[in-house]
Parts: C-alpha cells; structure tokens; sequence
C-alpha cells in the first residue's frame, strides 16, 4: 500500500439485482497517485463494481461505503443523490469506458463533447472551452488536434476515438480515473501507445487510476497493486510483484495459468507437400470519391490489398498479422471468395466468380470462424440449425437422422454434448457463454469437413483461460483432421503457440514473411520489429 492518503475507500460493498447477488463484500482501498487493478474474467464483477461507485448501472441495489477523500472532505459516494453525484462524475472521478464507439454521442464533435464537459463543470466562456479541449487532444497525442476537434466519432480510427475518450476523461483534472479496459478494442502497437500515454497522464496530473481489465500483461506493465475478482469476490490482492510472483489463491493462478501454449505438429514442407491456397499478385481495390471536379467524372481508387503472394499447404497454420487498416481482413475476404479480387487465386487448384454452381463445391472447401460468435450466429436459430445449415446446402441428400447424428457428433468433438447440456440441439446462441458460442461457431464450420478453415480472430473476444481452451481445441483439430488454417490476428502470442508460418502486414503490403521462429525471433522489418516490442515476451 503506498504512503500516500486514501484517495477511495470502498468497504463492504454488495451490489445485487433483485434476489440476486452479484457483488459481495468488496472492500478496496486507493491512495493517492496510485495504479490499482481489477483483474478477473467476464462476470467477475469487476466492471459492477467500478461503475456502481458513481452509481452508473441502472436498477442495481448498492451497499457498503465507498469514501471518497479530496478537496470537499471525505463522502460516501453510495450516500449521494443524484444531484450530488452530477458534481462528482467527470469533476472528481472520470470514467474511460471499454468501447468509446458506443460512449461518444455520434451527433456531436469530439471537440464539443470534451469542451461540454468543462463548461459543465467550470465557469469558462465556450471559446475557452474549445481552445482547452484542442490542447487536451494535443496532450493525448492525437495529429492535427485543431481539425480532430471537429470530427465526429465515425471518423477517427479505433486509437484517436479511445484518446479522445481519455482527453474527456481528463478534462476537469480528475482525482481518480476509472479505466474500465481502455485497450482490448485495440491493436497489440496502439494498446501500448494508449497505456503509456494513461502513465504519462497520470504521473502528470497526479490521480490514482482504477483500471479495470482482464489482460494480465497490461496489469505488470501498469499497476502498482493488483485486485483479484472471481464471482463477486475479491479472492487475493497485493502488489503486483507478490501477487503475480507468488500467487495464493487458485483462480489466481488459474489466471496467470492462462498463456497459450504451442502444440502444433512442425514437420517442414516437402517438395511434394500438396498446396491448398495459392495467391500471386492478389490485388483489392476500393473505389474513393476524388476531391474537386475531378471528382464529378470519376472516382480514385484506394488500394487495400497490393500483390500480395502467399501459400497455405495441408495440415500447416499461416497467420497474417497487422494492424487495423493493416489489409488482413481484405486478404481473408478475397481468399473466402466474398471480396473481388485482381490476380490469381487457386483454392485446391480452383479459384472463384465462375458462377454460385461451380462455386459452391469451394464453399465446402474453406470455411470460416469469425471473431465474434454473438453476432456470427443467428439468434432466431436453435443450434441444431445452425450447426446443419451447411449439411442442408452441401448434403441435400443426408436423411433428418443421418443429419442430427452428424450434428451432434460434430458439436462433441468441439467439447459441447447433451449430458453437459441437456436439450442441447434446441437451445439457442444467448443461452451460451462466449467460449462456448464460439465451440458453436467451430462446429458449424466443422460439419462439412472442410479441409480449410480462415480464422478471423478467433479468441479476441475471449477471456484469457477460455481463448486458451479454444486454441488447444483448435490445435488438437489439426492434428486429428488434418486441417489448414489461415488465421488472422493481432495477437503476436496466438501467432506464436498456433502458427507454422507468417504474414506480417501494414498498409496493405506484406512487409515480412517466414517460419514463425524466424520472424518472432529475428525480425527484419522495422515495423514487425515494433509489433514484437509492443507483446509480452514470448518462446516460439
């Protein structure tokens, strides 16, 4: 604990929603300058707890005391009313939420929504306003502040929108700064850039932070001390150094557990080695308005893809990593035959548009795992039909029996069967946790046994100990079956523990390649240099 005076004392805190409870018998303390985190999976109750301190979770019933100590005198921020609070948020306790897409008000500029806060919160003129949100944005980094400040939310990237969110955050000079994961939306570079950019800030401006997070690298790298959350509880806490040095608790280490492993089958490839993909001077372009009148005759044209070369032989894992912007998502599309492409493609000697009957065989092929299962899947679809969808289409023939045998034997093999979960075929997507949505997802690509599978961003949106179920899961597919997968990512650690060889992107060029050791260990390019420098250490 630092030597420094509490700045929040949260002691006992219940937090339920009618007869159940969700948080119970938190206690937490914050000092002044301090880095705090709470770590711990989805519903943990991690995230509760931080927003209920300022009571931001409609219709929850909040006990205990969380005492916050500044200027004013100590208050209990759980005894305030609603009046009261409104002088506290932004002023005293700011909040950096986890997807500022969904946090900034679409219809207004960035630089209106900073400088609001401060007008709400200090006596100012608005051309003050405005010229102390411009500074703020200069403060996060964000290029060209000036002309930022007039932009709306849709047109900044990822990284610009979560700084902007932080220049708000830090608008009115906070106390105490909750980040409720301020960096999983984002790539492995930018999510380094926004933590150094929060350290900066803070050693500045002198607030104790509260960050609110599942990613254990991002805790070493950040926190002072470290709290553990596991079903409403807080399990073990500590300093970071004792906590992650000599875990107690078993979820802790459960937790620190957590780091892929590499299970793969490295055999090199032979002259004779059957080639599933093969791409030379697969190009993508976009049409893009022209400014001025040329722009009236006809339009620029963008280039999301440039000659890119590459080959996917049976049985071996391609990662294509980058950036957002970076191309790897274009390259999936095209191989999936869902994007026009210009050059020549050949997925097991045959490439795509000769028309949907001769596609369709292709379709059986390569199929594809998306990133987030809640939106992949349909919802008005029990999992029965959605796991058959691709037997009705590619084996029209298969009897209703044959079908559902198939399916069910299918969905054991990704570790879903009817003694775990009773009426399983007739279950729907929501009454799954994410893991298992996407065990769903695998299935369904499964079914048709494919003999390739794109992967895009297959355990982004998982927990750390559910993305390590999944990858040994995905690991032991390709051994058993064979299976080619083309995974894109920005993960360098999945690549490390799933990949065989490497695509490094960045503006739509591939800049490096090789065998994953090659490239993780001894990179040539500046830019996938700086990708390794922003990952946790790895050993490939």
């Amino acid at each position: 604990m630092s030597d420094q005076p509490l700045i929040l004392d949260v002691q006992d805190l219940h937090i339920r929603f009618g007869d159940k409870e969700v948080v119970r018998g938190v206690n937490l303390r914050i000092a002044r300058g301090e880095k705090v985190a709470l770590v711990g999976e989805s519903g943990s109750g991690k995230t509760i707890t931080a927003l209920s301190l300022l009571k931001l979770v409609p219709q929850a019933h909040v006990s205990g005391r969380a005492i916050l100590s500044g200027a004013d005198g100590a208050r209990n921020l759980l005894a305030l009313s609603e009046r009261e609070l409104r002088g506290v948020r932004g002023k005293d306790v700011a909040v950096i939420f986890q997807e500022p897409m969904t946090a900034l008000n679409p219809l207004f500029s960035i630089g209106d929504q900073i400088a609001e806060v401060i007008e709400l919160h200090q006596a100012t003129s608005k051309a003050d306003a405005w010229s102390r949100a411009v500074s703020l944005l200069a403060q996060t980094g964000i290029p060209e502040p000036d002309r930022r400040a007039k932009s709306y939310p849709h047109q900044l990237s990822g990284g610009q929108r979560q700084r902007a969110m932080i220049a708000m955050a830090l608008a009115c000079q906070p106390q105490l700064l909750l980040a409720d994961e301020p960096t999983t939306a984002l790539d492995v570079t930018l999510r380094a850039q926004v933590l150094d950019l929060l350290k900066q800030l803070q050693r500045s401006h002198g607030m104790a932070v509260l960050l609110i997070t599942h990613d254990l690298h991002l805790v070493r790298r950040f926190a002072d001390r470290v709290a553990v959350m596991e079903n409403g509880m807080v399990v073990e806490q500590g300093t970071v150094a004792e906590v992650f040095g000599s875990p107690q608790h078993a979820y802790t280490k459960k937790l620190l557990d957590s780091r892929p492993i590499r299970d793969v089958v490295d055999t090199p490839v032979g002259a004779t080695d059957q080639a599933l993909i093969e791409a030379r001077d697969l190009c993508v372009n976009y049409p893009v308005a022209q400014s001025g009148i040329k722009g009236w005759f006809k339009s620029g044209r963008f280039a999301a893809l440039q000659s890119a070369q590459f080959t996917l032989h049976r049985g071996r894992t391609l990662a294509v990593i980058g950036e957002s912007g970076s191309g790897k998502s274009t390259l999936a599309l095209a191989t999936l035959g869902l994007q026009p492409f210009e050059g020549d493609l050949r997925i097991t000697g045959q490439t795509w548009g000769l028309g949907a009957g001769r596609d369709k065989p292709l379709r059986r092929v390569v199929q594809v795992v998306f990133q987030d299962p809640f939106s992949s899947l349909s919802p008005r679809m029990s999992v029965e039909d959605l796991v058959a969808e691709g037997l009705a289409i590619h084996q029209p023939q298969m009897g209703q029996a044959a079908r559902q045998r198939k399916v069910l034997d299918t969905l054991a093999e990704v570790g879903l069967s009817e003694a775990q979960f009773p009426n399983l075929l007739g279950r729907y997507p929501h009454e799954f946790s994410g893991g298992q949505r996407q065990r769903i997802a695998l299935a369904r690509a499964l079914v048709v046994e494919p003999q390739i599978l794109v992967l895009d961003e297959p355990t982004s949106a998982l927990d750390v100990t559910i993305q390590k179920q999944i990858l040994i899961l995905l690991q032991r597919l390709q051994r058993e079956r064979g299976l080619s997968y083309l995974l894109i990512t920005h993960d360098v650690e999945v690549v490390a523990s799933m990949a065989h060889d490497v695509l490094v992107m960045k503006d739509g060029q591939i800049v490096e390649r090789g065998l994953v050791a090659q490239v993780l260990q001894s990179p040539a390019h500046p830019y996938t240099k700086t990708l390794l420098a922003s990952s946790p250490t790895l050993s490939v």
